[in-house]
């Protein structure tokens, strides 16, 4: 369709939007220049939109060429203030769920990540997964100056999904820890009538039309001893930094839960045990290293050597499998694990951005040993561990 053409169309206007409005809306998805065809100018609140969108994705010739010359677009160019200003500008005229989406794509596009080691950008962005990966990832070049504004800035997203995880897999779990402690005497609220049912099955009267429950099985309630050990082990590989950051949360979570022993170990080609600062998951993220090779090998090496009840113990892998280490030492010691008892449970991403790369080959030879492969969302894991917990199929995307 011409320009002219397609001029006429959205002047008519469709579906009960009248075609001024149609129109506006057409310039504002275009970006304005002589093809785009409306003839519309924008004012006012539109205008400094459209502005805001062109400064990122505008101008300046495609996002691979400024990624390869290190050119930015027009309206951006190398000014911290001028960052500053877009990122002020942003927040203004959009959500925040679209202002995090044009934070990671300034950041990718625009080469911007060095300007967060600058307090004042810090303190201009609006806090998210993303934004405390790429934190993570430069805190070795962070000078002192921005440390404090960033680690504030990492504290706000951790206390918000905290917030929004913590109550529902501390009852999650703790209902499944009062699951697996079944108790064949209990109180009439203490009676697990689903189990109890198929018990006694074969007590079935048909002239009553009843089962004559011969044996109750219960729920047991746990006591505030130690009843599950958990072993977190984390791959802390660039390409996993918003699971890094959800497992801390979840580490931090169940290590405040009395009856759970928790550990958490990050890894690349090196071990890191972070299990003694996991009452503040701000300090587990600034003990990760983003970035760097992977040994899953050794990892579960180490892990492996702390456990001391492998019936009691769930290990839980994060991980995208490219193995750097030995691949058959690395199944071997999975399989080990398993034959003592220990629940494996191995997930390729800790996070809500959908399928992830990982090495195929690898998830399917975990697959074989009876340890599946799979990704999960922060909102399933409390499922998936409970599960773990109890012993029982895990509830798999």
């Amino acid at each position: 369709m011409s320009g002219a053409d397609m001029s006429v169309d959205v002047r008519q206007g469709v579906g009960g939007v009248d075609g001024g409005e149609r129109l506006r809306r057409w310039r504002m998805v275009l970006g304005g220049g002589e093809a785009d065809g409306t003839g519309c100018a924008l004012t006012g609140r539109d205008a400094a939109m459209d502005a805001a969108l062109g400064a990122l994705y505008g101008g300046g010739g495609d996002a691979g060429s400024r990624r390869t010359s290190g050119a930015r677009s027009a309206g951006l160019g190398g000014s911290a203030p001028n960052v500053a200003r877009w990122l002020g500008d942003i927040r203004t005229y959009f959500p925040s769920s679209v202002v995090q989406v044009m934070q990671r794509d300034a950041i990718e596009r625009l080469g911007l990540a060095t300007l967060l080691l600058e307090p004042e950008m810090l303190e201009a962005v609006e806090p998210d997964v993303h934004l405390v990966g790429t934190l993570l990832s430069l805190n070795k070049a962070m000078p002192e100056t921005t440390k404090e504004t960033a680690r504030a800035v990492v504290r706000k997203v951790v206390e918000q999904l905290e917030k929004k995880l913590a109550a529902r897999t501390r009852a999650t779990l703790t209902g499944a820890l009062d699951r697996s402690a079944r108790i064949s005497r209990p109180r009439h609220h203490d009676i697990d009538w689903n189990r109890t049912i198929r018990a006694n099955l074969k007590n079935y009267l048909p002239e009553y039309r009843t089962v004559v429950p011969e044996r109750l099985i219960g729920y047991g309630r746990a006591a505030q001893s130690v009843k599950k050990e958990v072993i977190l082990c984390i791959d802390q590989s660039g390409s996993m930094a918003a699971s890094v950051v959800y497992a801390s949360v979840f580490g931090a979570v169940l290590a405040s839960m009395r009856s759970i022993a928790t550990r958490l170990v990050v890894f690349d080609t090196a071990i890191v045990d972070l299990t003694d600062q996991l009452d503040d998951p701000v300090d587990v993220l600034f003990g990760t290293q983003l970035g760097g090779g992977t040994d899953i090998n050794r990892a579960l090496a180490y892990c492996q050597s702390k456990i001391t009840r492998p019936a009691d113990t769930v290990v839980v892998l994060i991980s995208d499998l490219y193995e750097g280490g030995i691949r058959n030492e690395m199944l071997k010691r999975v399989a080990a694990m398993k034959g003592a008892g220990v629940e494996f449970v191995t997930l390729l991403a800790l996070s809500d951005e959908g399928a992830p790369a990982y090495d195929r080959e690898h998830a399917a030879a975990l697959a074989a040993l009876g340890a599946p492969a799979f990704a999960c969302t922060p909102d399933l894991f409390p499922e998936v561990m409970a599960a773990a917990l109890e012993k029982r199929p895990l509830p798999t995307p």
